[in-house]
């Protein structure tokens, strides 16, 4: 039905969309993209996050780190439900490194609150070297600095969460290194390891920086990821 207006107007107001049934679907569509909430400094901190927290022990120090980051909850219960890490702390009884562990904390938590991809600080982390040298976690690995091994806690969170996937080897790279463990044990005759999850004579891998390489048929192959050079 048309009506027509034949006076000045003066003021008006917007009737809802939704009493029209051939665009309420329409606006209903819009709201729910509109009422997205994304990642932004802005955004206010819960009472309550959960995260989970990650023990470091090295041989630098007899006291241990632990790192604990939060993760806030974007959009709970819908289909846009995200989790995103929103702070780190790091506590320890040592408190040589405390004004550095304070600072960068407080870095990469403002990082995580501005939102966007943070998987960059992983890298950044881990290729931090100490002038002293680095030192061997336990299972072999090697870390070249304390703050590499804050970036491989940092990753375990990511992976965690999902917005990392933790490289693995293949299956038939899995099988692989299996059967060349068992045939490098068979030839040495070596059954178990003390302090390292692969055999002692093993040499580092420059791939996956573990002390896993094995000299077997001529070929020098990592146990770990798989990498394998011959001579």
């Amino acid at each position: 039905m048309t009506i027509k207006i034949d006076k000045k107007i003066t003021e008006y107001y917007v009737v809802n969309e939704s009493a029209n049934p051939d665009t309420a679907g329409e606006s209903a569509d819009t709201n729910k993209v509109d009422n997205v909430v994304q990642m932004h400094e802005k955004l206010e901190r819960p009472p309550v996050l959960n995260g989970s927290t990650y023990k470091i022990k090295t041989p630098l120090s007899e006291h241990a780190l632990y790192v604990t980051i939060t993760d806030i909850v974007l959009n709970p219960g819908t289909e846009h439900e995200l989790r995103r890490p929103f702070e780190m702390f790091i506590n320890s009884k040592n408190m040589d490194h405390f004004q550095w562990i304070v600072a960068l904390t407080r870095i990469i938590s403002a990082v995580f609150r501005k939102g966007g991809d943070v998987t960059f600080l992983v890298e950044e982390l881990r290729s931090v070297f100490d002038p002293q040298g680095g030192y061997f976690k336990k299972g072999g690995k090697y870390m070249p600095s304390l703050v590499a091994e804050i970036g491989d806690a940092l990753e375990n969170h990511l992976c965690l969460i999902g917005i990392l996937k933790k490289a693995e080897p293949e299956e038939h790279q899995k099988k692989y290194i299996k059967d060349k463990a068992a045939e490098y044990a068979r030839k040495t005759a070596v059954t178990e390891t003390s302090q390292s999850d692969y055999p002692e004579a093993a040499k580092l891998c420059n791939k996956c920086l573990t002390k896993a390489m094995i000299m077997l048929d001529g070929c020098l192959t990592c146990l770990s990821c798989g990498e394998s050079k011959c001579s």
